[in-house]
């Protein structure tokens, strides 16, 4: 997947939940201008909560895109657990098994440069940990005369990530040499959206980013990494 594609599906998850915030201020009281239809009109509009998140567990599995690596394309399979121990605040445990590939910009270095043009790849396989989130923002979207109700997720925590480095292989002049594997301890924040199927199931569009710090390239300097996964996944309530 090319930088244009990652930062598209950033910008899209940004987007979309700036512009749930904007409506979920809306309250009782709250008027939409239709002034363009008739000045003597108001539209009231009624915000409250169909679906109560507190004192509730849930639970969702699927899979996503990894976004990040500009020599590899991932996949993941996911599976999310959380509970709301307030209407708005709550907790939840992350899992992702993540496979990675060659893509065409690798083959292209190394097609060029030939083999002694490796690039150095750092490839997440894997990580799990946990997460605060936070969710005050909600909104309602009609669509095809059909109401969805939609919440909107911010998460901060931390978690242990699993990669493999071509380190070996580079130094050989990529001729020959083994993955290294590596355990890593790092920063994990998310947002996601919560659309409701019913009071029971829903779906997720979820954004999951790892911030870590490892070895660069060839050398013993260590520096920073991220990891960006987008998921989309079938989730129940509890």
């Amino acid at each position: 997947m090319t930088k244009t594609h990652q930062y598209f599906f950033a910008f899209f998850i940004l987007f979309f939940g700036l512009i749930m915030l904007k409506n979920s201020h809306a309250g009782t009281s709250s008027t939409y201008d239709f002034s363009w239809l008739d000045p003597d009109k108001e539209v009231y509009v009624l915000q409250n909560r169909k679906f109560k998140k507190s004192g509730t567990f849930h639970a969702a599995v699927g899979g996503g895109l990894t976004l990040s690596g500009p020599f590899m394309d991932g996949q993941a399979i996911q599976a999310k657990a959380g509970y709301f121990f307030h209407e708005e605040w709550g907790v939840q445990f992350v899992y992702s098994k993540n496979f990675g590939e060659e893509n065409d910009t690798f083959d292209s270095v190394r097609n060029i440069g030939g083999p002694g043009s490796t690039p150095f790849i750092r490839d997440v396989k894997s990580y799990m940990g946990g997460m605060v989130f936070w969710s005050p923002f909600y909104a309602k979207i009609n669509t095809f005369n059909k109401i969805l109700y939609v919440d909107w997720i911010i998460g901060l925590g931390a978690a242990k990530l699993d990669d493999s480095n071509n380190k070996e292989i580079v130094n050989n002049g990529g001729n020959s040499g083994e993955w290294a594997d590596e355990s890593h301890t790092g920063l994990m924040w998310g947002m996601g959206l919560k659309f409701y199927l019913t009071s029971m199931f829903h779906i997720r569009l979820d954004l999951i980013t790892i911030h870590y710090k490892a070895t660069k390239g060839l050398t013993d300097e260590e520096g920073f990494y991220s990891n960006y996964d987008l998921g989309l996944l079938f989730g129940m309530n509890i």
